[in-house]
């Protein structure tokens, strides 16, 4: 999988897409815009969803975007300077791990899904979009965001077999168990039907 010249180049890759993973666009923003830190406000979560609770649409929108530029630039210059697949998977992982336990923060951040979901799109324009239709199709059917993240997370290891991409559909096996603990909550919330539903306060 990883010979002897590929190791240091991968190396050096994933730690580089875990520093890029570890910038809380959540913190950033909100010092910026002098709103309330988003880890002690609100649900206390450096996500979008908390941002947008603690500081409205352009503070979430911004942050959104931050996250999930942060799994698609590692990734997608990783795929153009080493176009090896399992490097690629490596550096997904690295940015998405770099977020959820991010070194600069106190190793406090978010869940995770825009990160993944940026990764995604590095990996796969194909697999992105129809990732995006997928979360869509679910939000529309259920109003409910975490249920159509965790439920899309899911097929993207089927989305990925599809398409012959065995290493990306590995990770997100992986990324998808991280997934589901980071939302264990949510879960729990789903299961007893009190999970908010968008729209809804």
């Amino acid at each position: 999988m990883f010979t002897a010249s590929l190791f240091i180049p991968a190396a050096i890759a994933a730690t580089v897409a875990y520093l890029i993973g570890s910038i809380s666009a959540a913190i950033i923003i909100c010092r910026l815009m002098g709103l309330p830190d988003p880890r002690e406000s609100g649900s206390g979560n450096p996500g979008a969803t908390n941002v947008l609770r603690v500081g409205g649409k352009s503070a979430a929108g911004l942050t959104l975007l931050g996250d999930a530029l942060k799994g698609l630039l590692p990734v997608a210059v990783t795929g153009l300077i080493i176009p090896h697949p399992p490097t690629i998977a490596l550096v997904a992982m690295a940015a998405f791990l770099g977020h959820l336990y991010p070194v600069f923060f106190d190793f406090r951040g978010g869940k995770g899904v825009a990160t993944a979901l940026g990764a995604v799109f590095g990996m796969s324009l194909q697999v992105g979009l129809l990732a995006v239709v997928t979360w869509l199709a679910i939000c529309l059917a259920f109003r409910m965001s975490s249920l159509a993240a965790l439920l899309t997370c899911l097929l993207l290891p089927l989305y990925f077999m599809t398409g012959g991409h065995t290493a990306f559909a590995l990770t997100y096996i992986v990324i998808a168990a991280f997934l589901f603990y980071t939302h264990r909550t949510n879960i729990k919330r789903i299961l007893a039907g009190t999970e908010p539903k968008l729209g809804k306060s």
